[in-house]
């Protein structure tokens, strides 16, 4: 309690001198009206223009959704071809957590995407690795442009019950005009 009372009476010392400090200088000068013409500007085209072509890669401003596949988004393994017996049940997988970032530079749009999932034992599962069948696809206007699959071993280290696991995938180069509908899909693909 006393290093709180402290702590704030020092914060308040500090403040009401900032408070007393003159931004003048560092502000352009008190009455100024250098500061009411930056204040009122408004930029012509060619500036605009200028400033767009001399500007460096930026992070999409609307960076595609990363959705988890319908039906997709866990995995299931059974014993014995006891498919959906609880009993049965050796492990599952879920994703637990999906990612990704985009920049933009020279008409691609470039992603970084990835996901955070577990691989839980079921009542008749003894594994000590597992293999996570993941696969990562973009659509753009509805058409895939990328789409591969991933095999992420996972660890299980007894007396545990379940084991994280984390993929990501870089640098996959989507051609960008503006305005496309892309969308980033992911889940686990059990297919053989």
């Amino acid at each position: 309690m006393y290093f709180r009372a402290l702590r704030l009476a020092g914060l308040c010392a500090a403040a009401s001198l900032l408070t007393a400090c003159s931004m003048g200088g560092l502000m352009g000068g008190g009455g100024s009206s250098s500061a009411q013409t930056l204040q009122n500007a408004t930029p012509n085209p060619a500036s605009v223009a200028q400033a767009q072509t001399s500007a460096l890669p930026v992070i999409a401003t609307e960076c595609p959704p990363i959705k988890v596949r319908p039906g997709s988004e866990a995995m299931f393994y059974y014993g014995g071809g006891q498919v959906g017996s609880a009993k049965s049940l050796q492990y599952q997988g879920v994703i637990d957590e999906t990612s990704r970032n985009c920049v933009v530079s020279n008409g691609l749009i470039t992603v970084n995407m990835g996901v955070v999932g577990r691989v839980l034992l079921g009542p008749a599962g003894s594994q000590s690795s597992v293999n996570a069948p993941l696969r990562f696809a973009v659509e753009r206007d509805g058409q895939a442009v990328f789409s591969e699959k991933y095999t992420i071993p996972v660890a299980i280290n007894p007396p545990a019950q379940s084991a994280e696991f984390v993929k990501v995938v870089e640098n996959v180069a989507i051609p960008y005009l503006g305005g496309e509908e892309i969308t980033i899909w992911v889940g686990f693909d059990t297919r053989g």
